[in-house]
């Protein structure tokens, strides 16, 4: 009787060595699959390297003088468009412009269409739960722009109350207006809002200050408009999908730009210099 006991335990023992992870025999060869396993799940969750891999920044914009706007030869230019081209450089890859809806921006993002968002995005509540956001590099406000012909009437929000509005969908111009309780139209974007209250369509725009000096008023395309009162202070900033480690990358790239001088030399060349912000 003893003697079956006993074997029956070695049998026990025995078939509970050969089973997966009891044996040292695949002890290193799943502890080696799971460290390669642990460092292709890191790669996959760099965004840096993922840019890198395939050799180019794409870059969510929308045509916004004196961020990103095209040149006579077709080239996109600008304060942000010179910044990403050497930033994209800093990292060894091509920076390259995508416009996309405004609207759809996070969406844009999130599907890997573009890699980021860099075109004057204010950093709202809003913006800032959903995306990687850097620190903020421009100062900026929402400005009314009506037709300078009118614009004595047009000096504090209380005169704005029968005026309807075209401004850009999902944009902090949208935001202000709504909070406002203003009559609106929205638009696929900034200049569209411009074209609107030149057309006479709408009649009024939210549009941002630096656009509005850009564009708006005599020596511009718009020289029948004008801008009257901000309705908000606010400050730029650049989005990559939540998580990513470009945005501390940019954020050094900012620091070392604003420090070699360079930074300077972008917003000088775009006349924003005076809304610069100390990296």
């Amino acid at each position: 009787m003893k003697r079956k006991v006993l074997s029956v335990l070695l049998c026990a023992v025995f078939a509970v060595s050969m089973l997966p992870g009891c044996g040292s025999g695949s002890s290193d060869a799943d502890t080696t699959a799971a460290s390669d396993d642990g460092a292709s799940d890191a790669a996959e969750e760099s965004d840096m390297q993922y840019v890198k891999d395939k050799g180019t920044l794409v870059v969510g914009i929308t045509n916004f003088e004196p961020m990103d706007y095209k040149d006579d030869n077709g080239d996109w230019i600008g304060f942000d468009a010179d910044m990403a081209k050497a930033f994209a450089e800093s990292l060894g890859v091509e920076a390259e412009f995508v416009e996309i809806d405004w609207d759809n921006k996070v969406l844009e993002l999130d599907g890997k269409s573009i890699d980021c968002v860099w075109n004057g995005m204010t950093l709202t509540d809003e913006v800032t739960s959903a995306m990687e956001c850097t620190n903020a590099y421009l100062n900026n406000a929402q400005v009314v722009v009506v037709p300078a012909d009118v614009a004595d009437q047009y000096q504090d929000t209380d005169s704005l109350a029968d005026l309807s509005f075209a401004v850009e969908a999902g944009s902090a111009g949208e935001e202000q207006v709504s909070a406002l309780g203003l009559d609106y139209t929205p638009v696929t974007a900034q200049a569209d809002a411009l074209m609107e209250v030149e057309g006479g369509t709408c009649d009024a725009a939210v549009i941002d200050s630096l656009m509005a000096s850009a564009m708006v008023g005599e020596g511009t395309s718009y020289a029948d408009l004008t801008y009257t009162i901000g309705l908000n202070s606010e400050e730029y900033g650049v989005g990559f999908r939540k998580g990513s480690d470009l945005a501390e990358e940019l954020n050094n790239f900012f620091a070392e730009s604003y420090a070699d001088g360079s930074m300077q030399q972008y917003a000088e060349t775009y006349k924003v210099q005076a809304a610069l912000i100390e990296q």
